[in-house]
């Protein structure tokens, strides 16, 4: 039983520590690459393999399920993705390259423990081990010494006030319930924040780390930087993994606090508008697009919330779903950014000019990418906005949508802003890019990904609903 519950895990750290023996040598880029993404590959077809599996381990502190599962799917589906994104590693330190892949695998394997852990310290920790993986890659990042390293300033700094903010609000919520466990919580917890302002604060307090890594209002501060101090590579599991994390930890937090209206709720809505509004009005003037999307990233964890605090199968199946769709929009843009950037620079508006002469193909993925961004049918984009909102609607949420509906708006012109740059910028003559065969067919995936999942996501609703229908 050991080995089928716990076989992605177990194929992970095998990963891991192949990786560890191999920053012992001097081994040449291509083989640590071409091994990592052999051995992602494995761990994705372990993770997919134990779909379905259930069972409780380490004192019932880790829960194996349909939805820690599915999300565990998800997240190495998201390695294995960033992994195939950068090969040639151009913007990480060439003798790090064996560190840089161990410990992205050593944050993944954060994030999947985080996947199956139902209690509140087992949660903590799974959460430190991806951060501070992520900690330590960051000033990786070659010929960027002193941009790097602030972001990884400002990245623990934020990281350890968000630690310190989640542990007070555990020890209040411990100090009230007695108890730690998820499946007890959610028994006392409806009733302790309906009566008990306490209740409602330990909540918000538990709830800063999990906005961290989402990069939600009002723990967002530190988004836009790490996004353009960090290297490409970097900034594209930044972007993407520790937010599918973060979608599931506060699915399971909103069915605790219980699916009533409470002030708790009004707390989230709250954290939903301004996230929405002030990522995409500032979004609006950025040049850097690693910025630009930083910025997005804010907005999106507005509308993921949305989805969130309806606290009902609907509104949830649609959060997961749109975080599905998010992490392949986001990887598309990022595996634009990084062929642009043949040094591993960051990129601006002007570096879109003439894209669509010098690699038709990446024009098209980012112009897939915006689009489904931007929430134009038929992407998967499209279908997870209107989910969400549908969501929302049918929870009586009319304002919310109302709003979220502007802020899609808005967002559209700074996402065709960078669809016409590819398109439609003046052609400055720049060289050709050339790409590998297996670079093209990354860029090919990403297409039919965020195109076909929009126009056919039964199944992915299905699976959404199903996973979630464990948690109400």
């Amino acid at each position: 039983m050991l080995n089928t519950v716990f076989m992605p895990e177990m194929a992970l750290m095998l990963m891991v520590l192949v990786l560890f023996f191999m920053t012992l040598g001097n081994l040449r880029t291509e083989v640590i690459q071409g091994v990592t993404l052999v051995m992602s590959a494995v761990v994705l077809v372990a993770a997919v393999a134990s779909y379905g599996a259930n069972g409780l381990l380490f004192f019932d502190a880790y829960q194996v399920d349909t939805l820690s599962q599915l999300f565990k799917i998800i997240i190495l589906s998201g390695l294995f993705l960033v992994f195939a994104l950068g090969r040639g590693l151009v913007g990480i330190e060439p003798k790090l390259h064996a560190e840089y892949n161990m410990f992205l695998g050593v944050s993944a394997l954060g994030l999947v423990f985080l996947s199956s852990s139902v209690e509140l310290l087992a949660i903590l920790l799974s959460l430190e081990i991806s951060s501070y993986a992520l900690y330590v890659v960051i000033p990786f990042r070659q010929g960027q010494g002193r941009m790097s390293a602030e972001a990884c300033i400002k990245y623990i700094m934020f990281g350890a006030v968000a630690t310190g903010l989640t542990l007070y609000g555990m020890g209040y919520i411990f100090g009230l319930a007695h108890t730690t466990y998820l499946n007890e919580l959610a028994v006392l917890m409806p009733s302790l924040v309906a009566t008990q302002p306490l209740a409602v604060c330990a909540m918000v307090l538990v709830l800063i780390c999990f906005l961290y890594k989402l990069a939600m209002f009002p723990m967002h501060f530190w988004t836009p930087d790490v996004y353009q101090g960090a290297a490409n590579e970097t900034t594209s599991i930044i972007a993407t993994l520790p937010k599918v994390g973060a979608v599931l930890l506060l699915l399971r937090l909103v069915a605790v606090a219980g699916a009533d209206i409470t002030q708790f709720t009004w707390v989230l809505a709250t954290f939903a508008v301004l996230s929405m509004t002030f990522g995409n009005l500032t979004a609006l003037v950025q040049n850097d697009l690693k910025r630009l999307l930083a910025y997005s990233s804010i907005a999106h964890a507005g509308y993921v919330m949305l989805g969130i605090l309806t606290a009902d199968l609907l509104g949830m199946a649609a959060a997961v779903f749109y975080i599905i769709g998010y992490l392949l929009m986001n990887l598309g843009c990022f595996y634009v950014i990084y062929n642009i950037a043949p040094e591993g620079q960051n990129v601006s508006f002007d570096d879109l000019r003439g894209l669509s002469r010098r690699s038709p193909l990446l024009a098209m993925t980012l112009l897939v990418a915006v689009f489904g961004m931007a929430g134009i049918p038929p992407t998967i984009g499209f279908v997870g906005k209107f989910v969400v909102f549908t969501g929302a609607i049918n929870k009586g949420y009319y304002a919310l949508v109302i709003i979220g509906v502007i802020n899609a708006a808005v967002a559209l012109f700074y996402y065709l802003k960078m669809a016409r740059a590819a398109y439609c910028g003046a052609d400055d003559e720049k060289d050709p890019i050339l790409m590998p065969v297996g670079s093209k067919a990354l860029g090919v995936f990403f297409i039919l990904a965020i195109v076909l999942i929009g126009v056919l996501p039964q199944e992915f609703l299905a699976a959404a609903k199903e996973a979630v229908s464990l948690l109400l």
